[in-house]
């Protein structure tokens, strides 16, 4: 008789699929943060690519806050090298430093996209496995049921 063993593998399968499920959302707000960063990144390219010595913009303080500021020299760019570090670039090695950064986030895009995917698969054998689980628990419950009422015809 699968009974009670039928149940608690059940319940350890629905575990098992929310597990999932919770790990596919965190992912997925990891592509949409990847994806904000790769925004900026454009907006950043845009800029160096249109902006012009002379040019005013507003320079964010944090908070909300923005100052006015004259743009001095747009041929030099101080571009984020990751770990705290910042350098001074010509324009066009800004651009390809940015470039590469996106390239490097497509990337990371990919990998959570596969990473998704075969929790997707994952989640969808288990599923079958349970759906298996519950007909045959239903099967096993109708027999019983057969048995028991062939006992009280007897």
């Amino acid at each position: 008789m699968m009974g009670g063993g039928g149940q608690q593998q059940l319940q350890q399968l629905s575990q098992e699929l929310q597990a999932i499920d919770e790990e596919i959302e965190t992912l997925e707000s990891e592509i949409d943060d990847l994806q904000s960063e790769q925004t900026e990144i454009d907006e950043a390219i845009e800029a160096i690519e249109t902006l012009e010595t002379g040019s005013t913009v507003q320079v964010p303080l944090g908070g909300g806050a923005y100052l006015r500021a004259e743009i001095q020299n747009i041929d030099e760019v101080i571009v984020d090298l990751g770990g705290d570090f910042a350098a001074e670039q010509p324009a066009d090695d800004a651009v390809s430093a940015l470039k590469t950064k996106q390239d490097a986030l497509d990337d990371r895009i990919d990998e959570v996209r596969e990473d998704i995917d075969e929790l997707e698969d994952e989640s969808s054998e288990l599923e079958q496995q349970a759906q298996q689980m519950q007909q045959q628990m239903q099967q096993q419950q109708m027999q019983q049921m057969q048995q028991m009422q062939e006992g009280d015809d007897e």
